[in-house]
């Protein structure tokens, strides 16, 4: 996220805490497929990925005439998106986590001579079998460019740890991915 994004926010906010409602309109327009699209990746359902979107504007409408740091609203929102989403998964998805950490733990994979396309999807599919709070940091740092300074403010964690998992989940896909190259 770049220092233009951050004033934007942050003016948005501020003319939103002063009475200004089509600012919260701008706000919704500019985040609401970003916290659709990070919804998702956790929860892996579109409709529920919605539905915890619109719940956090929710939230962030009730909340956001306390935030102290406007510039730093789009940190704070995906935070209370990523809360929200861990929240579903703990209260409906234990057992589909559960068949996640099994079949990581089980599955073998067999890769044959491969476009770019399969390569994507080979990638993909390693990630997927990292733990969840890996397949964060790795897409938040890679897809979408975060720094790990705004990861571990987004994730509410410190930098070291955002550091860890980005070097645990590198290393986990490395030994994924030359471990199917060697059972050819």
């Amino acid at each position: 996220m770049n220092k233009k994004q951050q004033i934007r926010d942050g003016n948005l906010v501020l003319a939103y805490q002063s009475g200004n409602k089509t600012a919260l309109q701008q706000l919704v327009k500019y985040w609401h497929k970003s916290f659709c699209e990070k919804a998702y990746w956790l929860v892996k359902d579109a409709d529920v990925a919605k539905d915890i979107a619109q719940d956090s504007w929710s939230v962030i409408i009730s909340k956001i005439d306390n935030l102290k740091k406007p510039e730093s609203f789009a940190s704070w929102a995906l935070r209370i998106v990523y809360h929200r989403s861990i929240d579903w998964i703990k209260k409906n998805n234990k057992s589909r986590l559960s068949l996640i950490d099994y079949a990581y733990n089980q599955e073998q994979i067999e890769v044959e001579e491969q476009t770019n396309s399969q390569l994507k999807q080979q990638l993909l599919s390693t990630i997927n079998k990292l733990p969840r709070n890996q397949q964060v940091v790795i897409r938040m740092f890679y897809v979408q460019d975060y720094s790990l300074k705004e990861i571990s403010s987004i994730l509410n964690i410190t930098v070291g740890t955002a550091k860890s998992r980005l070097f645990h989940a590198r290393e986990k896909m490395k030994l994924i991915l030359n471990n199917r190259n060697y059972e050819k």
